[in-house]
């Protein structure tokens, strides 16, 4: 049996993306204008780090646009994977990014510098509302490629938001040293979220399973059926962390009928049903029958 369903993508993900990527772009110019204009150099490292981050969104909205392609003879199941590339490349690049801020930021611990205050206060509202804006945009994808951009973002918002906090104590307290303490506790919050990801796309990426429980759940649907003896080569994996295939053999209790066979072949398509596969192949195995891939 071999039930072949196609997912056609609207171009909604490859949208969300262009809006984030055109908004870190326009953003990054006026960060490093800014970071040059009020002499902050915490502006100045965020400058570089979103150039980074714009990088990678137009890696990724290239990448995802092309996932969208039909399938063909060179790649049979379709282009999707690209997006898993795309989101893994990205999970690299935040977390390199991230490592490099914190080099940046331990160091001022012991010699912080004040910068000019009103400045940070306006340009860190400008980058809340901007980085908030296309997170928000992000957030409506369920992609993992979206998933990880959209950490870029948040990563951006919760600095922004920490410049905004510095400078308002600032404006009071000559608090300089706050500045890399907060820029230290948002970057390692960020990071750990970031690796959890980017080990999720690389288990993914090596094609493993991914959701035990619901191969479990698989395993029990097909063993259920009155005429199933056993299962073999029984296998799980994500084209791109949203679609997945399953292939199974299914070994019969006793040789059945042509008619019986297409029976057996509507159970299991009923019964699958709701694991909502993008491709299910199922090769059955009469009684006492070799098979051929042992």
């Amino acid at each position: 049996m071999h039930n072949h369903n196609h997912s056609h993508s609207d171009n909604s993900a490859s949208k969300r993306i262009g809006w984030a990527f055109f908004l870190n772009v326009v953003f990054t110019i006026i960060e490093f204008i800014g970071g040059w204009l009020t002499n902050s150099t915490a502006i100045m490292a965020d400058a570089v780090h979103d150039l980074g981050d714009s990088l990678s969104i137009g890696t990724a909205w290239g990448l995802n646009k092309l996932s969208d392609k039909d399938a063909n003879t060179t790649f049979s199941y379709g282009y999707k994977r690209f997006s898993l590339l795309g989101a893994l490349i990205n999970g690299v690049v935040l977390t390199i990014g991230s490592i490099w801020i914190l080099f940046e930021a331990i160091p001022r611990l012991s010699a912080p510098e004040m910068p000019q205050v009103e400045g940070m206060l306006l340009l860190s509202i400008f980058g809340i509302a901007v980085n908030g804006f296309a997170a928000y945009k992000l957030s409506e994808g369920n992609s993992l490629n979206e998933r990880i951009l959209n950490w870029h973002l948040l990563e951006d918002v919760l600095g922004w938001v920490a410049v905004l906090i510095v400078s308002i104590v600032l404006m009071f307290k000559p608090w300089a040293i706050l500045d890399p303490i907060l820029s230290i506790g948002f970057t390692l919050f960020i990071l750990f979220n970031v690796v959890r990801n980017l080990k999720e796309t690389l288990l993914l990426f090596l094609q493993g399973t991914p959701d035990t429980t619901q191969m479990v759940k698989v395993r029990k649907v097909l063993m259920s059926n009155a005429d199933v003896a056993d299962i073999h080569h029984f296998h799980i994996w994500s084209l791109d962390g949203e679609h997945s295939v399953m292939t199974a053999h299914v070994v019969l209790k006793q040789d059945v009928s042509i008619s019986q066979l297409r029976t057996l072949k509507d159970e299991f398509r009923h019964d699958l049903g709701e694991f909502d596969f993008v491709h299910t192949t199922i090769e059955i195995e009469f009684a006492n029958e070799d098979c051929r891939d042992k």
